[in-house]
């Protein structure tokens, strides 16, 4: 029979500092070679990648042209409505009904 430290799962508990847990997560095949890719050359586990990632503060989030590349595909992409709601959503609304008593 092993001893407990002898083997990966001993040794895990001096690896990590805190109680971790384990996640399952589907990611498309682009993501998965760029976080293996950063794994080899770091010569990390991908899972230190991964929690890096997610760990890493939003930077972008202060940055309007950023926000907007974030978007910027939805733009436009329902029917119907005029192409800038901000400069007559008042006017928009009222033409829809939006606001008007409901006849109970």
């Amino acid at each position: 029979m092993r001893e407990a430290s002898a083997c990966l799962a001993g040794v895990a508990a001096v690896y990590y500092p805190e109680v971790m847990k384990s996640l399952t997560v589907r990611l498309p095949d682009e993501l998965v070679m760029e976080i293996e890719a950063e794994s080899r050359l770091r010569r990390v586990a991908k899972s230190d990648v991964v929690r890096e990632r997610l760990q890493r503060p939003i930077e972008h989030a202060s940055n309007p042209s950023v926000r907007l590349s974030l978007i910027a595909d939805l733009i436009g992409s329902v029917e119907g409505l005029p192409s800038d709601m901000s400069a007559g959503k008042k006017k928009y609304l009222k033409t829809t009904g939006y606001g008007n008593q409901r006849n109970r």
